[in-house]
């Protein structure tokens, strides 16, 4: 089994979810700063609503919890398909139009499924009418 393939889609997931919360976190501080600004520069008359305020706040703070949510997610979606990957090695299958048929001798896993790749070198791409016994 090729290890290698599943650590760079690893590496690849891994610094994609680092770069979205770094972002996030750049952006929450930037929102921070603008937040800091604008309670400094207003009108002394007409000071911000506080209710305002909180609503700015939690909405951004919704924002980031998504961000993360998504991270987990991503994270718990990897896992199922190399949980998937590993199961059917050694399993025979039939494609869905039943043109190539054999026995998996190991499975490469892609950002958009599995491939198959079977014992005479045959690859077949693991999805919708797809046989495995």
């Amino acid at each position: 089994m090729d290890v290698s393939a599943v650590s760079s889609a690893s590496a690849t997931a891994g610094s994609a979810a680092d770069s979205a919360s770094k972002k996030a976190t750049l952006d929450y501080d930037t929102f921070l700063t603008l937040l800091v600004q604008q309670m400094k520069n207003q009108d002394p008359t007409e000071p911000m609503d506080a209710t305002e305020q909180i609503a700015q706040l939690a909405t951004f703070s919704q924002v980031e919890q998504t961000i993360q949510t998504n991270k987990n997610l991503e994270s718990l979606l990897q896992s199922s398909t190399l949980n998937q990957a590993g199961s059917i090695i050694g399993r025979t299958i039939t494609s869905a139009d039943a043109t190539v048929s054999g026995v998996i001798k190991e499975v490469q896993v892609y950002s958009d499924g599995l491939v198959a790749v079977l014992e005479n070198g045959k690859k077949v791409l693991v999805g919708a009418g797809v046989t495995i016994s």
